[in-house]
């Protein structure tokens, strides 16, 4: 039977060691070993990442994913449960870690009802653990939201609103310091007003830059 780990984070900026670790742990614990271990950092908010495609089209029939919780696999919880019952009528066995009846192994069961009722229950459970993780990121969405709202009320958000798109050059000149370390990403985008979607567009740039102007 074929094993895959899936992990994800929604930022470059944010470490996959944690939810890896926990997944290499229960395989540990379990005598279990990986065939893959498949890793994404992008939004959870749609299934178009290319480790999670990749484990999509050779997790089959038998196999088994292993994810330590359901926010990792996806934020949406009517697209997280699509994907579920995919894997499911696929023949794929999907084990996450926080829900504990997951990790029952029911063809060890002697009784074919209790084997029935277990998976009924671990059901019930994968959907309200979705439920949950849809509202966190709707709870979020209505902060940010409700934060905005407060600043123009009080006449600030001239001063936090979205920024105009800054010369590259003086992006590139500021951006050596994260290069060399000196200050962190989050503090210059700070520094220089800038929303993180312009931020990872002029880095990506700086890089591809670097790389060309060492080519030439």
């Amino acid at each position: 039977m074929a094993i895959y780990g899936y992990h994800r984070t929604s930022t470059q900026e944010q470490h996959l060691d944690r939810g890896v670790n926990a997944i290499y742990d229960y395989c540990k614990a379990n005598n279990t070993e990986l065939d893959v271990m498949f890793t994404d950092q992008q939004t959870g908010k749609n299934f178009s990442r290319p480790d999670y495609q990749a484990m999509k089209r050779v997790a089959k029939a038998g196999s088994c994913i292993i994810i330590s919780e359901i926010d990792r696999l996806g934020r949406d919880k009517t697209d997280t449960l699509k994907e579920l019952r995919h894997f499911k009528d696929m023949g794929v066995r999907v084990m996450i870690l926080e829900i504990p009846t997951t990790l029952v192994d029911y063809g060890k069961l002697d009784n074919g009802m209790a084997a029935m009722l277990m998976e009924t229950i671990n059901n019930m459970l994968i959907e309200m653990y979705a439920t949950f993780a849809h509202a966190e990121m709707l709870k979020r969405e209505t902060r940010q939201k409700q934060g905005i709202q407060a600043m123009k009320d009080r006449g600030d958000w001239d001063n936090y609103g979205r920024p105009v798109v800054m010369d590259y050059k003086k992006f590139a000149s500021e951006y050596t310091k994260v290069v060399d370390g000196q200050i962190k990403p989050f503090e210059l985008m700070k520094q220089l007003g800038m929303a993180k979607a312009t931020y990872y567009k002029y880095a990506k740039r700086y890089k591809q830059e670097l790389l060309l102007n060492k080519g030439a």
